[in-house]
């Protein structure tokens, strides 16, 4: 709970307007540019701002440890992520900072992103459009493009969903709408928590009743390489992958063969395991797969939603309530 009745907040994430005029009426707003640089604040030009800050909301600028040396009041960091990679935990819990995230942010965004690469992959659409831009649609052979870049139908297939957090369950919901059936591995999630809507299953069930399999789990220790050589040799023969969530859940180079050998037939990827791809990535070479730049995010969607999570977040402060989504909250004395 801030000392000052209008407490002092320095902003420097992408911040949505009418969200800080809300604020205004009970906060010093303080709103910057975001650099777009992952700078450390203390490399900002804003040592005046970050000294008089009561609480600082920041995306990818980072408050580190000499950014908090200039930040002697602080009382609350709001980070716009679900993980506050951009914020030193430590050393904010040891001066008793709460550190605030946005967690689902992106999620609707994401889920949407992996439904446009699940339908380009299934439908040959990215690929189709590459081969009508360069002219190669003619009077010659006006059906080559019927035959050339015939797809599947998403109806009474099946969809295998790795996490069944907040883009899963909204990827869920995008896959029922299209009348897919679906599965689920989550291994934290009670066996009713979908209903009628989605069975949860075993991770080789899935992988081997799935025609397509979307990947959304965190990443973590337990999840990093999830599917590898003998996982994908467990999907069945011809599905899809798609993954909009982290790269490293998927080991690369079974990935690259599975695609090589047909055994997959397609992919749709948002995410890779070095950004940005490499020119000569075998990836890039691939005709079944489907690529796109890690735009799962990119979104004004998205801005709004943090600068609202974020400001639920300061006002909770401001009043001694619970804050929400703190992530450092099990090494503070107490939350807020």
């Amino acid at each position: 709970m801030p000392s000052s009745p209008t407490p002092r907040v320095l902003v420097t994430a992408a911040f949505d307007q009418r969200v800080a005029d809300e604020l205004a009426a009970d906060f010093d707003l303080t709103v910057v540019p975001p650099s777009g640089t992952g700078r450390s604040l203390a490399d900002a030009g804003l040592d005046d701002e970050l000294a008089a800050a009561d609480a600082v909301v920041c995306e990818l600028d980072v408050l580190d440890g000499p950014s908090l040396a200039l930040a002697g009041k602080l009382g609350l960091a709001v980070s716009c992520r679900a993980a506050p990679v951009n914020v030193d935990l430590e050393a904010c819990s040891r001066r008793g900072i709460p550190v605030a995230t946005t967690p689902g942010r992106n999620a609707d965004v994401t889920a949407d992103l992996t439904f446009s690469l699940l339908l380009s992959a299934l439908r040959n659409t990215a690929r189709a459009e590459a081969w009508l831009r360069t002219g190669a649609w003619t009077s010659d052979d006006v059906f080559e493009p019927y035959r050339a870049f015939r797809g599947l139908s998403l109806r009474g297939r099946t969809l295998g969903i790795l996490g069944g957090g907040a883009v899963g369950r909204r990827v869920l919901a995008r896959a029922r709408a299209f009348g897919m059936r679906v599965l689920v591995y989550d291994p934290h999630l009670p066996a009713d928590t979908f209903g009628d809507d989605a069975a949860i299953v075993p991770l080789d069930e899935l992988l081997a009743g799935s025609d397509v399999v979307t990947v959304h789990v965190p990443l973590t220790e337990s999840t990093i390489g999830l599917l590898g050589t003998e996982q994908l040799a467990t999907m069945r023969r011809g599905a899809y992958l798609i993954n909009a969530g982290r790269a490293a859940i998927v080991e690369e180079q079974p990935l690259i063969d599975a695609l090589r050998s047909g055994h997959l037939a397609g992919a749709g990827l948002d995410v890779y395991w070095t950004e940005p791809l490499p020119a000569d990535h075998p990836l890039r070479s691939l005709p079944n797969v489907t690529l796109t730049p890690h735009i799962g995010g990119a979104s004004d969607d998205v801005i709004v939603e943090h600068s609202r999570l974020a400001a639920d977040a300061l006002r909770a402060w401001r009043d001694g309530a619970p804050i929400p989504s703190v992530a450092n909250a099990r090494s503070l004395p107490a939350q807020g």
